[in-house]
């Protein structure tokens, strides 16, 4: 049987209006100089200035149903309103390809970073990486990566796939639920006591009543998370 897609797009866009996003998010796009293009949304501030660096959060979106600027969308329902209290540069491209785990949507996302960090103001210490589902997943991955950028992660109902010697090496806060029907909780448990024992900076929050299909509802822990990186960046300065 066909597996219901994450959310629908009048859900996106319902969810967004109830939950008060705290930033206009502009669809915009940016060629690069290989010739490709990328799709965006791409979310500043109030009261964004050009001498006042801002914290830059990148937003991956989950898998389901491909549209136009659906990282738009999933930023205007879930990692808006989630991540609202730092008052940063959100920046959410749209996947090139079939994952964002792969050498192709790296160098697209890492490219589309470069552009946006020359564009505006970012405080260079206060770079968060989250995601949901298939965007929890290039969470890990883009972390893993890149560690000389990324200064937090957050990966929410997420498979990893990455080596444990390479993950959390900034504070990463995890969001699973237990009721997860697609990806497993045990693993992502086990995935966090294990780097516990590496002694990594590694928060986590076991959701008890979400399915995977519930990412909306993800929202009140993902800012639980974002208030946690917060104290680990202030705690860094």
């Amino acid at each position: 049987m066909k597996r219901p897609l994450l959310l629908t797009v009048p859900a996106l866009v319902l969810a967004a209006a109830s939950l008060g996003a705290a930033a206009e998010v502009r669809d915009l796009a940016l060629t690069l100089p290989d010739g490709r293009h990328v799709l965006y949304g791409l979310s500043l501030p109030d009261g964004y200035r050009a001498g006042e660096p801002r914290p830059l959060v990148l937003a991956l979106h989950p898998g389901g149903q491909r549209i136009r600027y659906y990282g738009s969308a999933y930023t205007r329902a879930v990692v808006g309103p989630g991540v609202a209290s730092l008052n940063a540069i959100v920046v959410a491209p749209d996947c090139p390809g079939a994952t964002w785990a792969d050498a192709a949507a790296d160098s697209t996302v890492m490219a589309l970073l470069e552009h946006v960090m020359q564009e505006y103001a970012v405080d260079r210490q206060r770079v968060l990486v989250v995601g949901f589902s298939m965007g929890g997943r290039g969470t890990w991955f883009m972390a893993s990566h890149h560690r000389e950028l990324f200064t937090a992660a957050i990966p929410m109902a997420a498979a990893v796939g990455e080596p444990p010697d390479t993950l959390a090496a900034m504070p990463t806060y995890v969001i699973h639920s237990r009721r997860d029907e697609v990806v497993p909780f045990a693993p992502a448990e086990q995935n966090v006591r294990a780097l516990e024992r590496l002694g990594r900076t590694i928060g986590f929050e076991a959701v008890n009543d979400l399915t995977h299909y519930d990412m909306v509802a993800y929202v009140p822990a993902l800012r639980r998370a974002v208030a946690w990186v917060a104290e680990q960046w202030k705690s860094k300065r």
